[in-house]
């Protein structure tokens, strides 16, 4: 039985319950509430005399706003996904898989930062100071001026930063600091909650720029109350497929640059190196195409990205032919086989369909509708696409091929890399220097690449 006072915070969304019960009743998770003693339950603020005499100070739309300032690191890629550099007074949360790179990647921008004068501090709740001073070693790092420190006591954090003056602080992770004020053990809703809402409002009140590294779940996801994410200006994913030495830093939201933007990064033994043309990195340019591969010309962010989108279709050797698709929508892949089926005559009842995006590259957009369609018919014929030639447009369910965004900037980056050729929606405008095959309808596509009709009327 539950007693009295006793609160229950939820370990998968945060959500406080005044009782204990199997399911929690705000996500609908199993097993996950845990007695906190120290959690607020909602609604539990008080307003005070002071409070209801504050006023507030409104300002019109019209007034100018000054362009906030940034702190240039010299890392490129992790420049431009924050949106031209970081913000002082800024709150970032980067997520990720477990050895994927976030400690290396951050003590990288540190390192860069302080050789340009930024005044960094690294401060690691996971691992000893000599390890980082180890790794920094191994990465040519060890003249950069960056503080180090041990450390998962809040209180204590928050006394070191107060004491120096820091530009850049990273805290690796939020999950390790523990606040003394909150009994609850160290990684639960209720401690990276209270630890998140204390670093932010210190880096909001003292103007620093504050990095907190954040564990991933089982499922993928940001582990932790999602309460952490709108806290903080920017959260930041660090995906990368093992196997690949890829590593792609996606802007999931940022207040103060765009969002889905990319930076990419090549893992080798000195650290994680920039890759400049990431559209050459996903690309196979050993000689002439293979059936089944269609090269994509996709956007990521502000930056065209071409990536090959393979296909294989085979027969089955079961009674239930097998669906695998790695680095795309699996929903998505049922959806342009339906099509495929419906509106344009192939049958895949009796094959199984295996679809890849090279280079441990994952790909949302529908734009890629057409060019996995092509795969798929091409692997299905056996004929292979011009090795000069993209393919990008959205599929509708009645066999539509529908225009997507930016186009132009799509062919535009294709054409610098040697494309010739494109394959679209029919009212796409080509680039200067490609020709442009249009498709009014997938069924027209299909028969082109069926009867290897690559010339444009």
């Amino acid at each position: 039985m539950a007693r009295d006072g006793a609160l229950y915070a939820c370990q998968s969304c945060g959500a406080v319950q005044t009782r204990w019960s199997g399911q929690c009743p705000a996500c609908g998770a199993w097993n996950t509430l845990v007695e906190e003693i120290g959690a607020r339950p909602p609604g539990a603020l008080k307003l005070t005399k002071a409070t209801r005499k504050t006023g507030l100070a409104f300002e019109g739309l019209d007034e100018s706003t000054p362009a906030p300032p940034r702190i240039v690191t010299g890392v490129d890629e992790w420049d431009r996904v924050c949106g031209g550099g970081v913000v002082p007074g800024s709150a970032i949360l980067i997520a990720g898989d477990p050895g994927v790179g976030k400690s290396t990647l951050l003590l990288q921008v540190a390192a860069q930062a302080a050789r340009r004068g930024v005044r960094c501090a690294y401060i690691s709740g996971e691992e000893a100071v000599e390890q980082v001073r180890s790794r920094a070693q191994r990465m040519g790092l060890a003249d950069a001026d960056v503080k180090l420190a041990a450390e998962t006591s809040l209180r204590a954090i928050i006394d070191g930063l107060k004491a120096e003056p820091f530009d850049l602080v990273v805290i690796d992770s939020i999950q390790t600091i523990w606040s003394d004020a909150h009994e609850a053990g160290p990684g639960s809703v209720t401690q990276v909650r209270a630890a998140a809402g204390e670093l932010v409002r210190l880096a909001k009140k003292r103007g620093l720029a504050v990095v907190l590294v954040g564990h991933v779940t089982k499922e993928g996801t940001l582990a932790g109350p999602r309460v952490v994410e709108h806290m903080v200006d920017a959260v930041f994913s660090f995906e990368g497929e093992r196997g690949y030495p890829f590593r792609i830093l996606r802007g999931a939201k940022n207040r103060f640059g765009a969002t889905d933007e990319i930076g990419v990064f090549e893992m080798g033994d000195a650290g994680l190196a920039e890759v400049k043309n990431p559209s050459a990195l996903f690309l196979n340019t050993s000689g002439e195409r293979a059936a089944g591969a269609a090269v994509f010309a996709g956007i990521e962010g502000s930056r065209p990205v071409l990536v090959e989108i393979q296909a294989l279709v085979a027969p089955s050797a079961y009674g239930t032919p097998r669906r695998a698709v790695v680095g795309w929508d699996g929903g998505r892949l049922a959806m342009i086989l339906a099509v495929l089926e419906a509106r344009c005559g192939l049958s895949f009842g009796d094959r199984d369909v295996y679809l890849n995006v090279a280079g441990g590259l994952r790909i949302s957009e529908p734009a890629a509708d057409l060019a996995a369609a092509a795969a798929l018919a091409s692997s299905a014929f056996d004929v292979a696409l011009p090795q000069d030639c993209v393919v990008f447009g959205e599929i509708s369910l009645s066999g539509e091929v529908r225009p997507v965004s930016r186009m132009d900037g799509r062919m535009k980056e294709a054409a610098k890399l040697g494309f010739r050729r494109a394959l679209g929606p029919a009212d796409a405008d080509p680039a200067a220097g490609m020709a442009f095959i249009g498709a009014h309808r997938l069924a027209d596509a299909i028969q082109r690449i069926h009867d290897g009709d690559w010339e444009t009327r």
